[in-house]
């Protein structure tokens, strides 16, 4: 049997720890090794505790769940960060997401989910819905630059190494599509899709599809 996935409780409110600690307790791979109640403590109990996945609330005192998702991914790269958030359109979870959180899920989603969220970030992967990436396309459109051709030499020198069909796979992963979707899309294997999903991670030395859409977004490849 493998070992159980080590998670960290960070949220201000007891009760709300509480809560998720017998829920994820009564799975056998997963195991709450600690809590933290502020930012401030999740770091210093991450450094104690070397946990899997980090579930973090973001609006807390002292240090927020932002600065502590930032402080976590650049001192912890392996540590996976899931936000939690009372509102599925939170602008604070959308931040911690550009500080390096590798999902958000919503305070009352059902145990399932979250369950399903843990393994999912600890496995590497990222947890964004296509409602999530439409929401960040809208709070990132703003600010993004206007390119009337990105195919062109003003492309953002981070997108330079990819292939055609790796760009057209990170402008899917951008829109929000799975493996398979992607896979439906193209007409090609689902591992096809994989392989392609990670060449472009590597290519852009992001650690998963959160921050590969962010880069899209930003980069100005996305039609907004």
């Amino acid at each position: 049997m493998t070992d159980p996935i080590r998670v960290l409780l960070v949220d201000d409110q007891a009760l709300m720890r509480m809560g998720f600690a017998m829920v994820l307790d009564a799975e056998d791979d997963l195991e709450v090794v600690g809590e933290a109640g502020d930012g401030a403590a999740a770091l210093i109990q991450v450094r104690a505790l070397s946990p899997h996945v980090v579930l973090m609330d973001v609006r807390m005192p002292g240090m927020n769940g932002i600065d502590a998702t930032a402080a976590i991914t650049a001192e912890y790269p392996e540590v996976r960060v899931l936000v939690l958030t009372t509102f599925d359109l939170d602008e604070y979870a959308f931040a911690a997401l550009r500080a390096g959180a590798s999902g958000f899920l919503l305070k009352d989603s059902e145990p399932a989910a979250l369950i399903a969220a843990i393994r999912t970030v600890a496995s590497g992967d990222a947890v964004v819905a296509p409602r999530v990436t439409r929401r960040m396309l809208e709070l990132f459109a703003p600010h993004m630059p206007v390119r009337a051709d990105p195919t062109l030499s003003q492309i953002d020198p981070r997108l330079e190494s990819l292939t055609p069909r790796e760009m057209e796979v990170l402008r899917a992963v951008a829109r929000g599509l799975s493996n398979s979707e992607i896979a439906s899309e193209f007409f090609v294997s689902e591992a096809t899709v994989k392989t392609h999903v990670g060449n472009v991670l590597a290519k852009l030395a992001v650690r998963d599809r959160v921050q590969a859409v962010i880069v899209a977004f930003e980069s100005g490849i996305v039609e907004h």
